[in-house]
């Protein structure tokens, strides 16, 4: 089993807030992240697959095709947009980087089975000290 990891990244806006809550009680829970007007990040995106190596090939899975994917059925859709309200994978849903890294998860896998290869962790960094990694259910 080998494993490779392609990294992007993208720049987003987004607010952790409930609305049924009040503005003081969603500062309370989800501090300076539920500002009315938004705020933003520099993520960093990993994407891990697995698998066999292709013996005639050498690959495990075509780099290019990856990245391609991931641009395609991600970046295109979240860079310098507002993930509460631009980004269609991410519709009704708290978008805590926790969700975003299961949301780009589920957008991914059948497509990257389809490759010959499995996903094995989506891996989003928040900021250079917070990061999320998902591996499936």
């Amino acid at each position: 089993m080998i494993y490779i990891t392609r990294r992007e990244r993208f720049t987003a806006a987004h607010r952790l807030f409930i609305a049924e809550y009040s503005d003081e009680k969603n500062l309370e829970v989800f501090g300076k992240c539920s500002n009315p007007n938004w705020h933003g990040h520099n993520y960093q995106m990993f994407v891990t697959v697995k698998g066999e190596i292709n013996p005639d090939t050498g690959f495990l899975i075509n780099l290019i095709d990856l990245k391609n994917l991931i641009r395609r059925k991600i970046i295109a859709k979240v860079d310098h947009k507002n993930l509460n309200i631009e980004v269609d994978f991410l519709t009704d849903k708290f978008t805590s980087t926790e969700v975003i890294a299961i949301a780009i998860w589920e957008e991914l896998e059948e497509e990257i089975k389809k490759m010959g290869a499995l996903l094995h962790c989506v891996k989003i960094s928040e900021t250079e000290n917070n990061s999320v990694e998902y591996y499936g259910k």
